[in-house]
């Protein structure tokens, strides 16, 4: 092999590299490949290209985000046949190089794999290890049994406006609960850009109550739908819980949400360690097996 070329990214590389490396092999490398762009500073990114005598055969990206400010993305690909001969280790180390001037002083890095994939061993052995999994889990309809909401005074299940101050700042709260092993700056705006607005995709919210609201009956669980019309397929659902429940009252308040969600029809819902009420509701049915895995899992490693 020629020695390569190390050079900035520079307008038509994506279509260039997209003939060299075909279709991509996951839902996190077709994100990522769409991360690939010119260097910028605001927001502050770097993107390097090697070159194979004048052909671009790999890039790396390294960018900072204000909703995750502690880490920086970083992201590597090389042409298969390409790889193992040291092309990403120097990306990665060229972009390590930029990151030492990243403007907020962020010099930890953070990347997607999934796990046992050759970019998991890559990240290994660049020194990158987990630091949270998650995985997407598609729930059957009937998997729980239906809650007794009528009590007097007890929880009540309401349809929720996507635009409500009161559950943004539950979705809101939520994020950066669960979100502390990588610190979050989640806030209201935000909430609304990224998970609650039409733009997110976002359809239609469902909500929990701990009593009827006229009663003072605050959120305990929340579902967010992502997906227009209803169909045999899984719908595509954000569940959240108020994180400072007890563990008990939150697993039951999921619990309940859920089993409504799942009444009829499947729900997909993505879930890491982090939220443990959530977790805690889908062990069993995953074990009984009126609840599956949708795809690999995702770890997110950092050094």
């Amino acid at each position: 092999m020629a020695e390569l070329n190390y050079r900035q990214w520079r307008d038509g590389d994506d279509l260039a590299l997209l003939e060299i490396w075909g279709d991509p092999e996951t839902a996190q490398v077709e994100h990522f490949r769409a991360i690939l762009r010119p260097s910028s500073d605001a927001p502050w990114s770097r993107c390097i290209v090697a070159e194979d005598q004048g052909v671009p055969v790999a890039a790396g990206v390294v960018y900072e985000t204000s909703l995750h400010p502690e880490r920086l993305w970083a992201y590597v690909e090389v042409a298969k046949d390409h790889r193992r001969a040291g092309v990403g280790s120097t990306l990665l180390g060229m972009l390590r190089g930029e990151a030492e001037h990243s403007p907020s002083g962020v010099k930890r890095l953070r990347a997607k794999v999934v796990p046992e994939s050759s970019g998991a061993g890559f990240a290994a052995a660049a020194g990158l290890s987990p630091i949270q999994t998650s995985r997407v889990v598609t729930v059957q309809p009937g998997a729980l049994p239906l809650p007794d909401l009528a009590a007097e005074g007890g929880p009540r299940l309401e349809e929720a406006a996507t635009g409500s101050v009161e559950l943004t700042t539950a979705v809101t709260d939520f994020y950066n609960s669960v979100h502390v092993w990588d610190r979050a700056d989640m806030t209201l705006g935000r909430a609304q850009q990224i998970l609650l607005n039409d733009a997110a995709g976002a359809s239609g919210a469902v909500v929990l109550r701990s009593a009827p609201k006229d009663q003072g009956g605050t959120i305990s669980a929340f579902a967010v739908s992502y997906t227009q019309q209803r169909t045999d397929a899984p719908a595509d659902v954000l569940l959240g819980y108020d994180t400072s429940l007890a563990p008990a009252e939150a697993e039951q308040a999921v619990r309940s949400l859920l089993a409504m969600l799942v009444h009829q029809y499947p729900v997909q819902v993505e879930v890491d360690d982090s939220m443990t009420a959530v977790v805690a509701v889908l062990e069993p049915l995953l074990a009984a097996g009126t609840a599956a895995r949708t795809g690999p899992a995702t770890a997110i490693v950092s050094d």
